[in-house]
């Protein structure tokens, strides 16, 4: 997993490459609204950019992790299937749904029923390269919804160029990114991480959450500001020194959510006894995500090498399948 981490910088220029020698043609029927199906590593790269455009994009963007699709998909609806293997259950039940229904569709993908299934039917679909844990190949992904949301009108070309020069940011900055995540790692060792952010970073440490769940094999949970201001800050009244708050600093927040963090840090301090300001990088809101996402990647390495476990070991998912397989 340590060369797969190293390699999300040149994965990011081999995924633009990819993205620039695919062809995505304009739907038949105008498209009124977008679903993103995917789960997992998939589907986290749909939550980002969904994130990341949604202060653009004129349309909705719904994303769904599910067996089937919101009742109002219909023909003028755009649904996009990401699915690393090709293979997954939610996502291919939710493309035949889609299918049916006769909206439009694309694939993302490196193989699998979701290939062959675009194939079949004459849908476009972007391949990538497999053979790799899902959750190591979060560029890909990243890059042909930003390819297709381009191609397609909806959204600025210039983000493929923001994603390179990104890139470019990250190779420099190893060596500070890579002792950022040793000391966050420590600071989670041995207690129960909570992550926070903005809202509009909450793909972004949703997925901190999920790279610290399966890398390390560790239990947390994330939430947002101004949404945890009205429930979970409560919660911390009974909070103590078990926990391991950490709090995302962006710099780019309205000004109000930026006070309510300042003032969120403090309350959570006092009860925890500790937080940690985990410091975005970046001009641009592209570039402070995939530091941060970046970061994390290597601060989950870190903190499993600390819990002794197999970071590659996915065996309670592979029980929970065969499990399935016989329902």
């Amino acid at each position: 997993m340590k060369s797969l981490i190293e390699a999300f910088p040149q994965n990011i220029h081999d995924a633009i490459a990819i993205a620039q020698s695919s062809t995505i043609r304009t739907p038949k029927n105008e498209v009124h609204n977008i679903i993103i199906c995917g789960l997992g590593g998939s589907g986290i790269g749909a939550k980002i950019v969904a994130n990341w455009i949604q202060d653009e994009i004129k349309i909705p963007v719904s994303l769904s992790n599910e067996y089937t699709l919101p009742a109002f998909a219909n023909k003028n609806t755009l649904v996009i299937g990401s699915s690393y293997s090709g293979n997954t259950e939610e996502t291919t039940m939710s493309i035949n749904a889609a299918h049916a229904l006769g909206c439009s569709i694309i694939g993302i993908t490196s193989g699998g029923n979701l290939k062959s299934f675009c194939a079949q039917n004459g849908y476009d679909c972007i391949i990538v390269p497999g053979g790799n844990p899902p959750r190591s190949a979060l560029a890909f992904s990243l890059v042909q919804l930003l390819h297709i949301f381009a191609e397609l009108g909806f959204t600025s070309p210039k983000h493929l160029e923001t994603m390179s020069q990104s890139a470019n940011t990250l190779s420099k900055s190893i060596s500070e990114i890579q002792e950022i995540g040793k000391d966050l790692a420590l600071f989670l060792f041995g207690k129960v991480g909570v992550f926070y952010s903005e809202t509009k970073y909450e793909g972004v440490i949703v997925r901190a959450r999920q790279q610290f769940n399966e890398n390390a094999k560790y239990l947390g949970w994330q939430h947002t500001i101004p949404e945890m201001n009205h429930n979970e800050l409560v919660g911390w009244s009974g909070g103590d020194n078990r926990f391991a708050p950490v709090f995302f600093s962006t710099g780019d927040l309205h000004p109000r959510n930026q006070k309510r963090l300042e003032i969120t840090m403090s309350a959570v301090e006092k009860k925890a006894g500790k937080i940690y300001v985990l410091s975005a990088k970046g001009s641009s809101f592209i570039e402070r995500s995939l530091y941060l996402i970046h970061l994390v990647d290597w601060s989950s390495y870190y903190l499993c090498e600390m819990n002794k476990a197999d970071i590659m070991d996915i065996e309670i998912i592979d029980y929970l399948k065969g499990e399935l397989s016989n329902f």
